[in-house]
């Protein structure tokens, strides 16, 4: 029996802008369990990086803002924890590969060594124990 590991609840991110506040996100709910993946998918603008960018809280403050749901990971809120602990669990527990293909990943370096790179710092892999992971 797979076990949850994230469950979000009505995520809604705004924006403040001189016209006015945009709706980015408005009312996003999914559970994952442990070892499934989750794919989004939409039309651009829908809101699938802002959604996923607000659970990490890389959100830009201002103008965005999170401004309900929850987003509960191993038993802890990631919408309300301190900065210290999302710290954490950025690279440690969760990572994102962020679509724009500059900035995204080295042209330079192998994926592999990309990859392995926040097992290495975060969890204290060494090169073998993050290329078999």
């Amino acid at each position: 029996m797979t076990s949850e590991i994230l469950n979000v609840q009505g995520l809604e991110t705004q924006f403040n802008t001189p016209e006015g506040v945009v709706h980015a996100v408005n009312g996003v709910d999914f559970k994952l369990n442990e070892g499934e993946t989750l794919g989004i998918v939409g039309e651009s603008g829908c809101g699938k990086s802002v959604s996923m960018l607000s659970i990490l809280r890389l959100i830009q403050q201002p103008p965005g803002k999170i401004v309900a749901g929850t987003a509960m990971f191993k038993g802890k809120d990631l919408l309300q924890i301190s900065e210290d602990e999302i710290r954490q669990v950025r690279g440690g527990q969760i990572s994102m590969i962020f679509q724009d293909p500059m900035t995204s990943l080295n042209p330079v370096m192998t994926i592999g060594k990309q990859l392995a790179e926040p097992m290495m710092l975060h969890l204290g892999f060494n090169k073998e124990q993050a290329r078999a992971r």
